[in-house]
């Protein structure tokens, strides 16, 4: 007689579903799809959509909420900093408080297993399949986020970065109708998002390994141009404090780019690089 081994369990086995994320992400992509009916396109609309990502997503999050914000590589007036976490909520990807908080517990245990986006639960967990369930991790965002946690301006934004969104539909409507809201909030908030989530799979799955970082983080050059730099996964893992990820010439880095013009400017201060 064979003996049946069973299957480990799975990483959901014990968690329950969040479907507001769930309805709202998919009313995300769904929305998205509309920009294939020729009546919303438009070259002004795909601009506007070119434009909100870049502001969105590499001023926002790249920038602002990560290597600003979660690892404190370099400074800003407080003006400045207030800026890019309102860039951030027009990402929609949660508020602030959660999305830093997740992001230093996910430093804290990377590819153990207690991250909750562990990659060897494979790549649609670690893209978006966390998301979907109430996950421990959240429950620990107290202990992260001691340096913004009581900040009136972040506790703002924790609150009403969902209305904001709307707030942004409606001008965007005004401005340019229906085009304008598919492209500048459904298109643009949907390619955000998976540039982000990218950053979380593709660079624990594909390209190669500089340095010895304890995980599975890897340097992939086509998530580095998707996320204004953010692919030199490997980098970052190994030097989280630093505020360039590519450290090789050829490693493309456009948010680092923007760093050193704002270090000239003088409102970037205290930047943090490796010593390598």
């Amino acid at each position: 007689m064979t003996a049946v081994i069973p299957k480990p369990p799975s990483p959901t086995s014990n968690l329950k579903p969040t479907w507001p994320t769930i309805l709202f992400l998919g009313g995300m992509h769904v929305g998205a799809l509309f920009a294939f009916l020729p009546g919303n396109f438009s070259w002004k609309a795909v601009g506007v959509a070119v434009f909100l990502h870049w502001l969105t997503g590499c001023l926002g999050i790249t920038l602002g909420w990560h290597r600003l914000i979660s690892h404190r590589s370099f400074s800003t007036p407080k003006w400045l900093e207030y800026f890019f976490v309102f860039c951030g909520s027009l990402s929609c990807q949660a508020s602030p408080i959660e999305w830093i908080g997740l992001h230093r517990h996910h430093h804290a245990h990377s590819d153990e297993e207690m991250d909750h986006h562990n990659s060897n639960l494979g790549f649609w967990w670690s893209h978006i399949g966390w998301m979907c369930y109430d996950i421990p991790a959240k429950q620990q965002l107290d202990r992260y986020t001691r340096d913004i946690a009581n900040d009136p301006v972040y506790l703002f934004f924790d609150r009403f970065f969902l209305p904001l969104q709307i707030l942004l539909g409606v001008g965007l409507f005004a401005i340019g109708g229906w085009s304008f809201v598919v492209w500048g909030i459904f298109v643009r908030l949907v390619a955000v998002y998976h540039c982000t989530w990218f950053v979380n799979s593709a660079t624990h799955k594909f390209g190669y390994r500089t340095h010895d970082s304890g995980d599975n983080s890897r340097n992939c050059w086509w998530v580095a141009l998707l996320t204004y730099g953010e692919g030199w996964h490997n980098n970052h893992h190994a030097f989280q404090y630093s505020a360039r990820h590519g450290l090789q010439w050829w490693e493309i880095d456009v948010t680092w780019m923007i760093i050193s013009v704002l270090r000239q400017l003088g409102l970037a201060t205290k930047v943090k690089l490796p010593n390598i």
